[in-house]
């Protein structure tokens, strides 16, 4: 079975780079890394990846709400990272997946399965 590709918008690196080390073990590689809305949103446009993991804030006031549209717009599959919980989450974009920060390995694998 190949690697399931995977978009990760993600602001701060160390966590990026967490969210990477899970993934490899669940069978996925992380294509594409964007760490800004405007990235995210320009990835999310031209991504070539099986599902997407959004954190909600990038700081700077910045959110991943556009990119999730295009996702959404594509019929590509996303789950959202945050430490705000259910509360971060717009209701439009309630059906995606929601994993809390810090992430629980166990609680990822459950979402790259529901995505895959």
């Amino acid at each position: 079975m190949s690697a399931r590709r995977v978009l990760v918008v993600e602001d701060e690196a160390m966590v990026a780079m967490l969210i990477q080390d899970l993934l490899a073990e669940l069978n996925c590689e992380v294509t594409l890394v964007a760490s800004n809305a405007a990235q995210a949103a320009d990835f999310a446009q031209t991504c070539d990846v099986d599902f997407a993991l959004l954190d909600v804030n990038l700081g700077g006031g910045q959110t991943s709400f556009q990119a999730a549209t295009i996702l959404g717009q594509r019929r590509m599959p996303f789950a959202w990272i945050t430490g705000y919980g259910r509360d971060g989450v717009p209701a439009s974009f309630s059906g995606a997946p929601i994993l809390s920060k810090p992430i629980d390995p166990h609680l990822l694998a459950d979402v790259v399965r529901s995505l895959s």
